[in-house]
C-alpha cells in the first residue's frame, strides 16, 4: 500500500496553522493561532480567510458541526467561537477568568464540548450560547483534546494526570489511568472499531481504550516522536502527527506502525482530520497544509 504526500503553501507568512477539521462535504477548515483567522480550503482548492474578532485571540482546535457551523477554540481570550453557514462569527466568553480552552467536539444531542486546560474543567455550550461547566476530579489535570465516542459519552485526555477521561450528558466523570507513567495523552479520536485512541506526547505510544476503560498501547517506532493528534482513516487505520519526529504516522488494525516523513523540515506538524478515510489533512506549524493520500 502506497501513500502520495502533498503540502500545500500559504500565501502568508508566520501564520501558525494549528487546529484542523473536514466538514462532511470536504472542505477544510483550519486555525491559524499567529495571523488570528479562520481559514477555509473549499472543494475548488481556493482559500478563504476569515479574521477574528478579538485581537490575539490563540484561536486554537477546530470543529464542523452536524449543522455545517464552525465552532473554535479562543485559548488566549478565554473565548469559544462560531461561524455560521453565512460567515458571520460569534464569541462566547467562559465563565471564569484565564481557563484556556482548547480542545473541542460535538455531542450526541448537539451541543457543542470543550476542554479548559488551566480551569480544569469540561465545558458544553448549547445552541443559544448558554454554557455549563463540570469540574475534574483531580487538580491540574490538564485535560487536552476531546471527541464523541461510540457509547455517546465524551471522552477526553488528561494531560497532566496520565489519564484518559469519559463525562456523560449529565456530567458524570470517570477516569482511566494510562499504564505508562507520565505518558502525557494530548489527541484523542474515535476509531472505526468502536473504540477511542490516543496519542502519549512524551510515553511515544498510541494508545486505545475499549468503551469498558481497557487499555492498550502501541509503541512508535521512531524515538522522540512526540505525537500529538489523531484522527481515524479507511477502515481501522488511525493517523497521527508525530511532532517532534517530523512524520505522519499510521497504525493499522493489527497495531503496525507505518511512518511518512514530511518533506519540509522541521514543519511541526500539529492537527489532523480526515471527512471520508481516504484523504488525510494536517496543519503544518511552518505556513503549510499537508494532506496525504492512498495510491491504488
Amino acid at each position: 500500500m502506497e501513500f502520495k504526500l502533498q503540502e500545500i503553501n500559504l500565501a502568508s507568512k508566520d501564520t501558525g496553522p494549528y487546529g484542523i477539521a473536514v466538514s462532511d462535504k470536504g472542505e477544510v477548515w483550519f486555525t491559524q493561532h499567529k495571523a488570528n483567522k479562520i481559514c477555509c480550503i473549499g472543494l475548488d482548492g481556493e482559500m478563504t480567510e476569515y479574521p477574528l474578532p478579538t485581537a490575539n485571540a490563540k484561536v486554537m482546535c477546530v470543529m464542523v458541526s452536524s449543522k455545517g457551523e464552525v465552532w473554535f477554540t479562543e485559548n488566549a481570550a478565554n473565548s469559544i467561537g462560531r461561524m455560521t453557514k453565512e460567515g458571520t462569527i460569534q464569541e462566547y466568553p467562559l465563565p471564569n477568568p484565564d481557563s484556556a480552552p482548547y480542545g473541542i467536539t460535538e455531542g450526541r444531542n448537539g451541543d457543542i464540548w470543550f476542554t479548559e486546560m488551566n480551569g480544569n474543567r469540561i465545558g458544553r455550550i448549547k445552541d443559544d450560547g448558554s454554557i455549563h461547566e463540570y469540574n475534574l476530579p483531580v487538580q491540574g489535570s490538564y485535560p487536552a483534546f476531546i471527541t464523541l465516542g461510540s457509547d455517546d459519552a465524551l471522552w477526553f485526555t488528561e494531560n497532566q494526570n496520565n489519564a484518559i477521561g469519559r463525562i456523560t450528558e449529565n456530567g458524570e466523570v470517570t477516569e482511566f489511568k494510562v499504564p505508562t507513567p507520565a505518558s502525557g495523552p494530548v489527541g484523542i479520536t474515535k476509531g472505526n472499531d468502536g473504540a477511542l485512541w490516543f496519542v502519549e506526547i512524551i510515553g511515544n505510544k498510541i494508545g486505545r481504550i475499549s468503551p469498558s476503560g481497557d487499555i492498550t498501547e502501541f509503541e512508535i517506532p521512531t524515538a522522540n516522536a512526540r505525537p500529538h493528534a489523531i484522527t481515524a482513516g479507511a477502515g481501522n487505520d488511525l493517523w497521527f502527527t508525530e511532532w517532534g519526529a517530523n512524520k505522519i504516522g499510521r497504525i493499522t488494525d493489527n497495531g503496525m506502525i507505518e511512518e511518512y516523513p514530511i518533506e519540509t523540515p522541521n514543519a511541526e506538524p500539529h492537527g489532523i482530520s480526515s471527512s471520508d478515510g481516504k484523504t488525510i489533512w494536517f496543519a503544518l506549524e511552518c505556513d503549510r497544509i499537508g494532506k496525504i493520500t492512498r495510491i491504488d
